[in-house]
């Protein structure tokens, strides 16, 4: 780092250069992360035929549907991604059996999506291995400690979220 890069961090927002070096190493982190975790679901993605994306929407139907479905907007919510993605993708998934979709009963513009029992069926095949993935990965949290941690996450992602609209504003 050049001689004045330091004085300038303290400057900033009276954070010491210290800090400045924690935060960009917690987004270097962050990122690296991100790639192992998407490398991973295109690896589930793979066992079951389908893309990263698509299995992607797979999960979530599997952690969000109660009975009646879920919403393509919510899963495109969910994703950050259009909901016209999520509705070409779903009807590939359609097609392969992986999933229905339906008008809501309350309105008709809404197509709620579920998953077969097809699915559930790869889902359930893979459970054993992605238990053991889980007590590889996240075995030396406990629940209090997990909890705790993605708590902290959620909030710092809220904050992402509302950095990145003041910086949109501001642009």
């Amino acid at each position: 780092m050049p001689p004045d890069l330091p004085n300038l961090a303290r400057v900033i927002g009276g954070c010491s250069a210290e800090s400045h070096e924690m935060v960009r190493r917690f987004k270097w982190e962050i990122r690296s992360i991100n790639v192992y975790l998407e490398a991973l679901r295109q690896v589930q993605a793979n066992v079951v035929g389908i893309t990263g994306p698509q299995w992607m929407i797979v999960m979530a139907l599997a952690d969000f549907d109660r009975e009646n479905g879920v919403p393509v907007n919510v899963v495109s919510k969910l994703m950050h991604v259009d909901s016209s993605f999520v509705t070409t993708q779903s009807k590939l998934l359609e097609k392969k059996g992986l999933l229905r979709r339906k008008p809501s009963t309350s309105d008709a513009r809404v197509v709620q999506m579920s998953l077969t029992d097809k699915a559930y069926k790869h889902l359930a095949g893979l459970a054993a291995q992605q238990d053991a993935l889980d007590e590889f990965v996240f075995g030396e949290f406990d629940v209090r400690e997990l909890t705790e941690f993605a708590n902290r996450l959620a909030a710092l992602r809220h904050r992402l979220e509302k950095a990145r609209l003041k910086v949109a504003l501001d642009f």
